[in-house]
């Protein structure tokens, strides 16, 4: 299980008149798709900050079943994010001098002593299923979109029951970007992962269930007319 339930958060800079993000309520069920979209400045980021517990918001709540992740001690968020979330952010955040493989296995070391060999299989299936050949690689010799894959399979490696992707498909082609948008959809239904993905791909966007357009920080738009590939 896996549900949202944002209760009256704001979210104001230092300096900032007005709320960078302000969101009465706001639910999202369990297993759902949704793709968040809006110009920039719009609230976009720092709605995956308060989501994922990156952001620490001074009013408002934000629970996941039930639980609400403000309440949490920074180690004790830290271990349920590892444990429940699947983050994909813009920058990729991978490791120069490791290879794509060992990039997508990088933070469960911190957790075994020693891998069990079915996630090395794992990992190398969900590589090559993303189109990332060479998981031998070093990531340095990578493209931009083979880097971007390579951080959604890492997400994507402990089927995590929420998976939060701010735009997956940017740095791809269209015919990348779309295979990209298929794997990703798909293998969140086949984990019944709650799915939400900051995206100005309008292909995304018709393609989940649900769409919310922000504005100045505030949801002015929430439609649910998506369609499944």
């Amino acid at each position: 299980m896996s549900e949202l339930f944002i209760n009256h958060l704001s979210v104001r800079f230092n300096g900032t008149p007005e709320p960078i993000l302000e969101i009465p309520d706001l639910v999202i069920r369990s297993g759902l798709q949704v793709a968040v979209s809006g110009v920039s400045g719009s609230g976009k980021t720092t709605l995956v900050n308060a989501i994922s517990g990156l952001e620490r918001c001074a009013r408002g709540q934000v629970f996941w079943d039930g639980i609400d992740i403000g309440a949490y001690s920074e180690s004790k968020l830290d271990r349920w994010r590892a444990t429940n979330v699947g983050l994909v952010m813009q920058d990729f955040h991978l490791y120069p001098g490791l290879s794509a493989l060992d990039n997508v296995l990088l933070p469960l070391k911190f957790y075994h002593w020693r891998l069990p060999a079915a996630l090395k299989i794992k990992a190398k299936a969900l590589l090559a299923r993303l189109g990332v050949e060479h998981n031998g690689t070093s990531v340095d010799l990578l493209s931009r979109g083979e880097k971007q894959r390579v951080a959604i399979a890492r997400a994507l490696l402990q089927s995590p029951p929420i998976i939060i992707a701010d735009e997956p498909t940017a740095s791809l082609d269209a015919e990348n970007g779309m295979q990209v948008i298929k794997l990703l959809t798909r293998l969140a239904s086949e984990s019944k992962a709650t799915l939400i993905c900051i995206t100005h791909d309008l292909r995304l966007s018709q393609t989940v269930r649900r769409h919310i357009l922000l504005d100045a920080g505030r949801p002015i738009q929430d439609s649910t007319v998506g369609k499944r590939l």
